[in-house]
């Protein structure tokens, strides 16, 4: 029998609002290392998923060095390294900062942005938001007020398309098809108008906005302010600075990523569950024709010539990586869970490998997590299957304007049915 467990245990993160911390984050970096049943844990920071050839180069040479040997893709496109070894935070510290991944120590943690992958591939884009994200990642090293964001504070640019629009950024740039960008704030429907060329300070005030304010919260949305006042505090701290705006109604964004296979002059390609060896990582850097866009979706896009489009997706999808656009993999993601989470009641990805054909062609995606933290779990409408305390797995349905469907089952053998008695 499965214990009880509430479905207000399942809420959205979205619901966690007006809430009061009484300590700093504990999100891990390069130079806070996590400890987990596997080893020591490093998150990099990898600003709009860009790595080029080199970084790449060096840190699967770091992870085969110090760690367990894999890279694991976060849902903020950054990466994971694991089962790293007691006392080597200071030659992991070096060898990133010596290629460029250590910009700043002050300001390792709070580097969280993710930009439109395809921007500027495949023709779509509004405007090419790699200018943004390079003077935002500048702008954000340069502030000494921006150290104290916490690790959990996200940044988003998009280049109109409305794909990391709908992320639940703390602050979100888009760019609008009058040549403008908008400027979102959390989860907020009212926006602000500016300048395309204002949008990385832009981005940066409002952030600096927020400190101001946060008094031991770390997100936007948790913020104990009426209605649309978050956002006329961040109007008047433009204006003082001199960035016109006006406010406006906020357009929706999406919470879905390039589908895997040729887009444009690149290529998307989708990585089972975020967990790359090494050699799959070789792949892909052999691939690439100057750099690695990581994205928030357990995927990878690769600039590459579109004569080598053919040769180079069958070469990568030998390695074990998604090529095909029909793949359920996309729609199937897990936390770590055990071994290497103490917390963790199960070992979910490989009862999500297992199990990934009842998944089907149709339906919403699913999101299986050992305990109620559900670490990593997507934004968007799914289904959430979560290790229950007394074992087997609960079940729940998360979709925006619905009250969740709940259902258990023993065996995660038997999802199939599961599936069937949620979505009926």
């Amino acid at each position: 029998m499965l214990a009880a467990m509430s479905t207000a245990d399942l809420r959205s993160s979205s619901q966690a609002i007006a809430a009061t911390r009484d300590r700093g984050d504990a999100c891990p970096g390069t130079l806070r290392l996590h400890a987990a049943d596997d080893g020591a844990l490093a998150r990099i920071r990898v600003p709009g998923g860009v790595l080029t050839v080199p970084q790449a180069e060096t840190l699967v040479d770091v992870a085969e060095r110090l760690g367990d040997g894999e890279l694991h893709l976060t849902s903020r496109g950054n990466v994971q390294l694991r089962g790293l070894g007691d006392g080597c935070g200071g030659e992991l510290a070096e060898l990133l900062d010596a290629t460029g991944l250590l910009p700043s120590r002050g300001h390792e943690r709070v580097r969280n942005i993710v930009a439109s992958p395809l921007s500027g591939l495949d023709g779509q884009s509004l405007l090419d938001v790699r200018p943004w994200l390079t003077a935002l990642d500048a702008a954000l090293c340069a502030s000494e007020a921006a150290q104290a964001l916490s690790g959990r504070f996200l940044f988003a640019l998009d280049d109109g398309r409305g794909d990391v629009a709908g992320l639940g950024a703390d602050v979100t740039v888009r760019a609008t098809a009058d040549g403008g960008a908008e400027l979102g704030l959390g989860s907020g429907d009212d926006a602000l108008r500016i300048a395309a060329e204002e949008a990385p300070r832009a981005a940066l005030v409002a952030a600096e906005t927020f400190l101001d304010r946060a008094q031991g919260v770390w997100r936007v949305d948790e913020l104990a302010l009426p209605e649309g006042e978050f956002v006329d505090l961040v109007a008047r701290r433009l204006a003082d600075e001199g960035i016109g705006h006006e406010r406006c109604a906020r357009n929706p964004g999406r919470t879905d990523g390039p589908p895997p296979g040729a887009v444009g002059t690149g290529l998307s390609v989708h990585v089972p569950l975020g967990r790359l060896t090494g050699r799959q990582w070789r792949e892909l850097i052999g691939t690439a024709a100057d750099e690695m866009r990581l994205t928030p979706w357990s995927g990878v896009v690769l600039p590459t010539p579109r004569a080598q489009a053919v040769e180079a997706l069958a070469r990568l999808a030998t390695a074990g990586l998604v090529t095909d656009p029909g793949s359920l993999w996309p729609r199937i993601g897990a936390c770590i869970g055990r071994p290497g989470c103490a917390k963790s009641r199960a070992d979910v990805q490989a009862d999500a490998t297992e199990t990934r054909e009842a998944v089907g062609p149709g339906g919403l995606p699913l999101y299986w997590s050992g305990c109620e933290r559900r670490c990593g779990r997507p934004r968007g409408d799914r289904i959430d299957v979560v290790a229950a305390p007394g074992g087997g797995y609960l079940l729940s349905t998360a979709v925006s304007g619905q009250e969740p469907r709940t259902t258990t089952m023993d065996h995660p053998f038997r999802l199939a049915d599961a599936l069937v008695a949620i979505t009926a």
